[in-house]
């Protein structure tokens, strides 16, 4: 039977090492002192080798089994994978100082974006290879990689500190894992950098629903903009994904919204590239409130690439602050009761406490990331698009009878009765 991750962790040492078999010649050694070695047992020339995939936890089980499969690939083509890691391991070796190895680091990781490969890469020559990039890798120790690390965060930017922090132990295991030493002391700067407290985006009670809806209905100014505000309610899409949205993205006919990985750019337009933020493509059902708004809209931008295109240029989008200002004008304060992003929370909460659609459904659509590797994989592959388009017209319709008296979400999926007035048609 192939490995699982409880059985990997559930593995205990023994007097002698042993084998956990995961089938297609890939085997987990345990070893007496508890440590787990990832093995690939194969045949070339006519000759038994054997294939070094790395240390279980640092390397998982998903991770082990890709290796496998990049071993098996090298096969077919006629190469011998242990030559070849040999290879790549003299390369690396010689990289005999940090930033040489973190410039190696860096051009193996091939699964990040260009923007965010740009990013790391700037954040490592900025802050960390001035004070240690040109130190042998071998002489490092604890207090030299604390030390930038904690200038950065004295200065203040706390965040950027903790992404160092990662990305310094990254490096460092990347140089275990490549035989140049034989440990890391990266793994003792947790706790470098202070904890920062996280700031919620302010959302509404829910039992303020019928305030905030008749209060939308009420505002007299751009149409766009109240649109705007309408859809961000509707569809609980991040900023960017609603601002930088194209009206080639939206079939009305099939009620359904494709927010790209990324986006066409717009020339002169800052970040007008950005797509779903978790850079897969999110599927976002419509419902027929959201339909009866975007109908809506084309009589505003209906012949515009852009959906929300701005007040004074119709080639750039509405500013990013639009619906903030919006609900600023309707009287709440964006900072401390509710602003669009608090939107999602509130949508979050009511689809949660309704008890009525699954965890997976939820999170597809609220578009997180997931931690766990098997799972995001799964839910990704699922999709559970036909729930959440049952999901996404339950929202608009809870909304709709939430116009004048507040119902809970869980008596609402209990009691539904279809409301006379709908606040998305401005009370028409």
């Amino acid at each position: 039977m192939a490995l699982s991750d409880i059985k990997i962790r559930s593995a205990k040492p023994s007097e002698k090492q042993y084998k956990l078999t995961d089938g297609e010649g890939m085997h987990l050694l345990v070893h007496p002192s508890g440590a787990k070695y990832w093995r690939y047992s194969y045949r070339f020339g006519g000759k038994q080798k054997t294939l070094a995939l790395g240390v279980y936890p640092d390397i998982t089980l998903v991770m082990a089994r890709h290796k496998r499969v990049e071993a098996r690939k090298l096969l077919v083509s006629g190469i011998d994978p242990a030559a070849q890691r040999k290879e790549e391991l003299q390369q690396i070796k010689s990289a005999s100082t940090f930033e040489e190895l973190a410039r190696e680091w860096h051009s193996n990781n091939r699964k990040w974006s260009d923007a965010h490969r740009t990013r790391i890469l700037q954040s490592l020559v900025s802050d960390i290879f001035p004070s240690i990039g040109h130190k042998s890798v071998q002489d490092l120790k604890t207090k030299d990689l604390v030390a930038p690390i904690k200038a950065v965060a004295h200065s203040g930017r706390l965040e950027l500190a903790s992404r160092l922090q990662q990305r310094v132990t990254s490096i460092m295991r990347f140089a275990v894992q490549s035989g140049m030493i034989d440990y890391n002391p990266a793994q003792d700067i947790a706790g470098t950098v202070p904890v920062t407290k996280v700031t919620h985006r302010p959302a509404l009670d829910l039992s303020r629903l019928p305030e905030l809806l008749q209060r939308i209905s009420a505002y007299k100014g751009r149409p766009l903009t109240r649109s705007a505000v309408l859809l961000t309610l509707l569809v609980f899409l991040r900023s960017s994904e609603l601002r930088f949205s194209r009206w080639s993205e939206v079939d009305l006919e099939n009620t359904i919204w494709t927010i790209p990985p990324k986006r066409e750019v717009m020339e002169g337009v800052k970040f007008s590239h950005r797509g779903a933020k978790m850079q897969t493509a999110h599927l976002v059902p419509l419902s027929t409130q959201a339909v009866m708004v975007f109908t809506d809209i084309q009589a505003f931008s209906g012949n515009q690439e852009l959906i929300f295109c701005g007040d004074h240029d119709s080639s750039k989008p509405m500013s990013e602050n639009t619906v903030n200002k919006a609900l600023r004008t309707m009287g709440y304060d964006t900072k401390t009761e509710v602003c669009g992003h608090g939107f999602r929370t509130m949508a979050c909460s009511a689809l949660i406490e309704s008890g009525l659609w699954s965890r997976d459904a939820v999170e597809r659509q609220m578009s997180h990331q997931e931690r766990n590797s098997v799972r995001a994989a799964y839910i990704h592959k699922a999709e559970h698009l036909e729930e959440r388009r049952l999901m996404m017209q339950w929202w608009a319709d809870f909304l709709d009878a939430n116009t004048e008296t507040a119902i809970s979400p869980f008596d609402f999926s209990r009691n539904f009765r279809k409301p006379k007035f709908s606040w998305t048609s401005g009370g028409r």
